[in-house]
């Protein structure tokens, strides 16, 4: 008999959340079949079955929270009669599941591979929710792997509908009340608190907890930047205002990398970080997630612009890798498109050091200075950052700095030559 243990799949995971099973006792499972889909405070992937065999129990239940390690599954293989360690990483979603089966004989693992389709879960997924058999899929990728085109170029030759967006229905459960008297009331509705909300909600517990979090308020006058991006658009050339905002935190952070840093208390060291891994806080249908934007000081604002659009996307569609997901050495949240927002006190992505919020432009009448009323675009930031790393002074300084390159493109622009 094999256990089925959940294994560390991504950057300091140390447990995960039961999001819904895919297989169910008695059912005789294919290696690399998914079995259960759970969620981290990064993203959602799904453990596969290591070997061909039968599900004999399921050990743990949907909405559990569960430790690395914790075994999941006890599943009897096909074939039996050996003592294995194996781990399989899939470099897609960085999943990997450790098995370990315990009995008399020993056989070379590679026996048991021999037979497996490769291909990573969410290939898997995209294919079953076409009502696509995988295993007709020819695989271009290295040693025949069978990539997301695969499947749907396949899917197209065989002129089948489009992969069907599988929609999370959330679970609502309707309680009875008790009244005190006859009045009629409806009842709540009861949402579950688990998966991406449930870890979300235990990081920014712990980062509140943990950093002692000052945030510092500033408005910043995005006229020009507004109009020179209206200059780039009559010549096809867009790029987004936030691209804009990430070069010019990029260029700030030279200057303060203070806030480009990691606290480490047990050796009692700052790290100053080079690499500039700017986190994008979106949002998505289910829930806050945070892709990162590499190397971004040594990037050109078409290069980051495109890195945005990229992630988003990617982001909406929950098809974000662990490396896009973890690394970030800052964060940045542009809730400005939204709506409405004009001030907010954002937690810091822990371990970082400041987290920095955009909220909505809107014309103001100001007061230049010829002692003229003239409207602008204003937009109000707030910069939350770890008090015990950096302190107010040099917050202000920082933002000077960053409202300065903002209001003066023509400064911004002379940074990147």
């Amino acid at each position: 008999m094999i256990e089925v243990k959940l294994h560390d799949i991504g950057e300091g995971m140390t447990q995960a959340d039961i999001l819904s099973f895919l297989v169910k006792e008695g059912d005789k499972v294919k290696p690399d079949e998914p079995l259960v889909e759970v969620q981290t405070d990064k993203m959602t992937a799904e453990i596969p079955a290591p070997l061909a065999g039968v599900i004999k129990e399921i050990l743990v239940k949907e909405g559990e929270t569960i430790p690395v390690g914790t075994t999941l599954f006890l599943l009897e293989a096909e074939s039996a009669g050996k003592e294995t360690i194996t781990s399989i990483k899939d470099t897609h979603t960085n999943t990997s599941t450790k098995v370990t089966e315990t009995t008399r004989e020993q056989q070379p693992p590679t026996k048991l591979h021999s037979f497996r389709i490769m291909a990573a879960p969410y290939t898997r997924k995209i294919a079953r929710d076409a009502g696509v058999d995988i295993e007709q899929i020819e695989g271009t990728g290295p040693a025949g792997r069978i990539t997301d085109e695969d499947v749907y170029r396949f899917i197209e030759s065989k002129e089948q509908p489009a992969p069907k967006v599988k929609v999370k229905e959330q679970q609502v459960q309707q309680v009875q009340t008790k009244t005190e008297s006859n009045d009629q009331q409806e009842s709540p509705t009861i949402i579950p608190y688990r998966g991406r909300r449930k870890q979300i909600g235990k990081k920014m517990s712990q980062s509140l907890l943990t950093i002692p979090h000052c945030t510092h308020f500033e408005e910043v006058d995005v006229t020009n930047i507004l109009e020179l991006r209206e200059i780039w658009k009559t010549s096809n050339q867009s790029i987004s205002a936030t691209a804009l905002f990430l070069k010019a935190i990029s260029i700030a952070l030279k200057d303060y990398p203070i806030f480009n840093a990691r606290l480490n208390e047990e050796e009692e060291t700052i790290e100053l970080i080079k690499e500039h891994h700017i986190g994008i806080a979106t949002d998505t249908e289910d829930g806050l997630i945070v892709p990162v934007i590499r190397n971004v000081e040594k990037k050109s604002l078409k290069e980051i612009h495109a890195n945005l659009k990229e992630l988003t996307k990617k982001a909406q569609e929950n098809k974000l890798s662990m490396k896009e997901l973890t690394g970030g050495s800052f964060t940045i949240s542009n809730v400005g498109p939204l709506g409405g927002s004009i001030g907010a006190t954002p937690i810091i992505n822990q371990p970082e050091v400041g987290l920095i919020s955009f909220h909505k432009t809107k014309k103001r009448p100001v007061v230049n200075e010829q002692e003229e009323i003239v409207i602008r675009s204003i937009m109000n930031i707030s910069m939350s950052f770890d008090h015990r790393v950096a302190d107010g002074a040099t917050a202000v300084a920082f933002t000077n700095r960053l409202t300065q390159l903002l209001e003066e493109p023509k400064l911004l622009m002379l940074e990147l030559v």
